[in-house]
């Protein structure tokens, strides 16, 4: 894939990030804008409590939306986000399908984590062998044997990933949907695929001991990572050093002008915290995308007297 780069890149096409878009992009900032917005909270749901605006399915107003960014000059790459490096100035964003995009400026608003399955064993083996993040608790198990439940780029990248700790990876998955390249990494590599299953039962005594599938298959292993979605924006931002909210460690800080503690980095929407309001999130949003632009043109000016 080509490489490409851009002032702004917002991570999310939820109403935070698609206003951040619209804002950003009409104060003359190149962004671009990563996500499918059938994932966003908003696609299924209704609104009818939003100022000076009637009932409205959240289809339709995401889908106005991402045409509206279109309109202000925004670029909608419809992939997932799997890794987010910091380089000097700025980021690079790798995606699904092996694409880098180098930036000034990130803007988080992909939303908070829904991502339980909701099976026997699960709530039971929570820190107990049963974890919700590879990034995070992929180095306690070294030389074991674990499986992921998931079936989109969360999943397929962190088995992949796994390939380096454990003895032996599985990955249950329903229906494999990443992009063609991230499909044919993750069949080429040792991660034993169990396409078509689903898990009905995590068991064991005091810790993970195995997976029991809905074709009546028991999988032996030691840890379950059940990585259901895209990344979500709390382990790209930790991978950042973006400070998360000393009690719950589940949403992350921002200032008024929704910068994190990264310059650079702001966040908008849910991963903010409660309330869950679409109007919180095209607030965050519009703040976020003025402040992001203004920051990217400030980095490119400086970069630009350095050269001169």
């Amino acid at each position: 894939m080509t490489d490409i780069s851009a002032d702004v890149v917002i991570l999310g096409t939820g109403p935070g990030g698609l206003q951040a878009a619209i804002h950003a992009a009409r104060a003359k900032a190149s962004v671009v804008v990563m996500g499918r917005e059938t994932k966003s909270s908003l696609y299924r749901a209704h609104v009818e409590n939003y100022c000076c605006l009637g009932k409205i399915s959240g289809e339709r107003l995401l889908q106005d939306g991402v045409q509206q960014a279109k309109d202000a000059g925004a670029e909608i790459l419809h992939e997932d986000v799997v890794e987010i490096l910091p380089v000097d100035p700025g980021f690079v964003v790798a995606t699904e399908s092996e694409r880098r995009i180098t930036t000034h400026t990130l803007i988080l608003a992909m939303g908070i984590s829904r991502n339980r399955i909701g099976v026997p064993g699960e709530k039971d083996f929570l820190g107990k062998g049963v974890s919700y993040c590879v990034d995070c608790d992929a180095n306690f198990f070294k030389g074991e044997t674990v499986a992921v439940v998931g079936n989109e780029s969360a999943a397929v990248a962190g088995a992949l990933t796994l390939l380096f700790y454990a003895r032996e990876v599985h990955l249950v998955a329903k229906k494999l949907d990443v992009s063609d390249r991230l499909a044919f990494q993750v069949q080429e590599s040792d991660v034993i695929l169990h396409s078509g299953r689903s898990v009905t039962r995590i068991t064991g005594q005091n810790m993970v001991e195995g997976l029991e599938l809905d074709d009546g298959k028991e999988l032996k292993v030691n840890g379950v990572f059940i990585e259901t979605g895209a990344k979500g924006a709390v382990e790209l931002a930790g991978s950042l050093g973006v400070a998360l909210d000393p009690e719950q460690f589940k949403y992350i800080v921002t200032d008024k002008t929704q910068q994190t503690n990264v310059p650079g980095v702001y966040a908008a929407g849910d991963i903010c915290g409660p309330p869950w309001q679409m109007a919180k999130a095209v607030g965050e949003g519009c703040v976020a995308g003025l402040a992001a632009a203004k920051f990217a043109k400030k980095q490119r000016a400086a970069r630009n007297d350095k050269k001169s």
